[in-house]
C-alpha cells in the first residue's frame, strides 16, 4: 500500500507508484520460508553420506560439489532473506574455511522454530531476546566441553584434517591428501609473540588434469605458470641461485616524444650498438652477482634474453606480483628494484629449478627450498572436475587445521557437540523467565538438526538416532557421543578420531544465531519499484544503447 487517507476518504501518496509493501506476519513468514529453502536445498548434503549437488551456470559451466559455500555462490538467488544465508555461509568460509553447510542448516532450523513460535502468538522480541540468551549460553558451554590439544601433534592433525575431507568426494583419498596438507601447514606456520600464525595463502595450490588424486603432492618452493623465455636457455638448474627483479630488463622509451637527427649511416650503428651494450651491461650485473636463474616482474628485451641464453641463465619475464612474493619467501631471495644494487647476498637457494610440461603447459619448478616459508600443492586428478572438488577439498582441510595450529580447542564430531550442548541448554530453561523459555528450548532443539540430518542422509531412522543420543548424553562421559553414520550407531566420535576445530563450531552457533534474529526482527517490506524503460531501461532488460528491438 504506496498511500494513506484522510478521513474524508481523499488518498495521499506516501511511496512512489509501484512501490511493494508487505507488513506483518506476511513480512515475517515469506522472509522465514525464502530462508529456510535455502537450507533445505543444502540439508542433504551434510555429512560424510551427504549427497552432491550439479550447479549449470548461463553459459553451461557444471560445477560439481557439496560444498555449501560454493554451491550457494554459483547458485542465481533474488529474495533478500535468502541472500542473508548465503552472506552467513560465505561468512563462515571467509573465517573458518569450514562448517558452511552445517551455519545454514542451523540458521535455516531456528527460523524454522521461530515460526512455530509466532504460530503461537509468542512475540518476535521475546523470541529475538531468548535466541541471544541461548547463543551467549551456548558458546559458554562450548568451550567449558572443548579439549585443549597440543598443535603440533601431528596425529591430532591428520584427524581433523581427514574429519573435514570426509564429506567431500575425494574422501577415498583423505589419508594422502591430509599427509599433503600437513606438512604444507608446518612448512608455514611461524612464531609470532606468543601466537603461532599459519597463512594459508602462502600455499598455493595448481590444478592439472592429469594421472590420479594420489599422485597429488607437495613441492617445497613455487611453481610458476610461465615457460622459459628463450628456447636456447637451459630447462634445468641444480643448486639455482636465484635473482627476483621487479624492473624491465630492457631499454626505456622516453615518456615525451624525441628526434635523433642522424647525418652519418655509422651513427644508426652507433646508437644501435649502444642500446646492446646497456643491455649487455644489465646482465653482467647478473652474472657478477652469481645468479643462475631469473625472474623479471616485468618484460625481458630480446637481446637481453640473448645474452642470458649466452651466460647459461635460465630466465622467466612477466611473473606475477603474488608469485613473486612467494618465491622470495620460499627461497629467501630479495626483490631488486634496480640492479645496481644486486649484491650476491640478495640471491635466493632452491635445489632445483626446472621447466616441466604437466598436461600440454610449461612450467617452472622451483623445489628443494631449505625451510620454506611458502610451498605448492600440485592437485591431479583424472576428471576436470574432480579436480576443481579436490581444490575445495584441500582448501577446507588446509583451513581446519590452520583453526586448531592457531586456536588449538577441538570437539567432536558427529553430531556430538551439538547434542551436548542441547542437552546442558534444557537445564538453562527454567532459570529464564517468561516466555523466552519457549525461545531457548526451541534453540536447543534446533542444535539437535545437526545429528538428525546425518543420521537421515545416512539412510538411518533420524527419531531413534536423535532418541539414543539424547539418552547417552544424560550418562557420565557422555559428551563425545555422535552418529557413526558408517555404522549406524551412536558412539564416541573422540575415541573414532571424528574431530573438529571449536573455532568452526563457535563461528556457526554465532552467525546463525545473529542471522535469525536479523530476519524475525523484520516486520515490514519495502521494495522499490523497478526503472521503467523511459527511465533508462529499455523494455528488453538491455543497458542503454543496446541492441534496438526489431518491430
Amino acid at each position: 500500500m504506496a498511500y494513506l487517507t484522510t478521513q474524508g476518504g481523499q488518498p495521499i501518496l506516501v511511496l512512489k507508484e509501484g512501490t511493494g509493501r508487505t507488513r506483518k506476519k506476511e513480512a515475517q513468514k515469506g522472509n522465514i520460508t525464502a530462508a529456510r529453502a535455502v537450507a533445505e536445498v543444502l540439508r542433504t548434503t551434510l555429512g560424510p553420506r551427504g549427497m552432491d549437488k550439479m550447479l549449470i551456470s548461463g553459459l553451461g559451466d557444471i560445477t560439481i560439489t557439496n560444498d555449501g559455500a560454493s554451491v550457494l555462490k554459483d547458485m542465481d538467488i533474488e529474495h533478500p532473506a535468502a541472500k542473508m544465508m548465503v552472506e552467513i555461509s560465505k561468512t563462515q568460509d571467509d573465517m573458518v574455511g569450514d562448517g558452511t553447510t552445517t551455519v545454514v542448516v542451523l540458521g535455516g532450523e531456528l527460523l524454522k522454530k521461530a515460526e512455530e513460535l509466532l504460530d503461537q502468538d509468542v512475540h518476535p522480541t521475546s523470541i529475538v531476546s531468548g535466541y541471544r540468551k541461548a547463543a551467549a549460553m551456548a558458546i559458554k558451554i562450548l568451550n567449558e566441553i572443548s579439549e585443549e590439544v597440543d598443535p603440533n601433534d601431528s596425529e591430532i592433525l591428520r584427524k581433523i584434517a581427514e574429519t573435514s575431507m570426509s564429506s567431500k568426494a575425494v574422501g577415498y583419498e583423505k589419508g594422502h591428501l591430509a599427509e599433503v596438507v600437513l606438512e604444507a601447514i608446518k612448512q608455514i606456520t611461524e612464531q609470532r609473540g606468543d601466537k603461532k600464525i599459519a597463512d594459508i595463502d602462502q600455499v598455493q595450490i595448481v590444478k592439472k588434469v592429469g594421472k590420479s588424486l594420489f599422485d597429488t603432492n607437495l613441492v617445497k618452493g613455487v611453481i610458476i605458470d610461465k615457460e622459459v623465455a628463450h628456447a636456447r636457455m637451459p630447462k634445468r638448474i641444480e643448486n639455482a641461485k636465484i635473482c627476483l627483479v621487479n624492473a624491465a630488463l630492457e631499454i626505456e622509451k622516453t615518456e615525451f616524444s624525441a628526434e635523433i637527427r642522424i647525418r652519418d649511416p655509422t651513427q644508426v650503428k652507433a646508437f644501435m650498438d649502444q642500446e646492446t651494450q646497456m643491455l649487455s651491461k644489465m646482465i653482467d650485473k647478473i652474472k657478477k652477482s652469481g645468479a643462475n636463474v631469473v625472474f623479471c616482474q616485468k618484460g625481458i628485451d630480446d637481446v637481453a634474453q640473448h645474452f642470458l641464453a649466452k651466460e647459461g641463465i635460465l630466465a622467466a619475464t612477466r611473473v606475477k606480483e603474488s608469485d613473486m612474493e612467494k618465491l622470495a619467501r620460499a627461497t629467501k631471495a630479495k626483490v631488486v628494484v634496480n640492479l645496481d644494487d644486486l649484491k650476491p647476498e640478495d640471491l635466493g637457494e632452491a635445489g632445483l629449478v626446472e621447466e616441466r610440461k604437466i598436461a600440454n603447459d610449461k612450467m617452472i619448478f622451483v623445489e628443494g627450498c631449505k625451510d620454506p616459508q611458502s610451498v605448492a600443492i600440485l592437485v591431479r586428478a583424472g576428471l576436470e572436475r574432480m579436480v576443481d572438488e579436490a581444490e575445495r577439498a584441500l582448501k577446507d582441510a588446509l583451513s581446519v587445521v590452520r583453526n586448531v595450529v592457531e586456536h588449538n580447542k577441538i570437539v567432536a564430531g558427529g553430531g556430538a557437540v551439538e547434542a551436548e550442548i542441547a542437552r546442558q541448554l534444557r537445564d538453562y530453561v527454567p532459570k529464564v523467565s517468561g516466555r523466552e523459555q519457549l525461545a531457548v528450548n526451541a534453540f536447543a532443539e534446533s542444535l539437535e538438526i545437526v545429528p538428525w540430518t546425518l543420521a537421515e542422509n545416512a539412510g538411518l531412522e533420524p527419531i531413534d538416532i536423535v532418541s539414543e543420543l539424547r539418552a547417552a548424553h544424560e550418562k557420565p562421559r557422555g559428551a563425545t557421543i555422535g552418529v557413526d553414520v558408517f555404522s549406524g550407531k551412536v558412539t564416541d566420535m573422540r575415541k573414532k578420531g571424528v574431530i573438529e576445530p571449536a573455532i568452526v563450531k563457535e563461528h556457526a552457533i554465532k552467525s546463525a544465531s545473529e542471522t535469525a534474529c536479523m530476519i524475525l526482527r523484520i516486520d515490514d517490506i519495502i521494495a522499490a519499484s523497478k526503472p521503467k524503460a523511459s527511465e533508462g531501461m529499455p523494455p528488453s532488460g538491455m543497458p542503454p544503447g543496446g541492441m534496438p528491438r526489431a518491430y
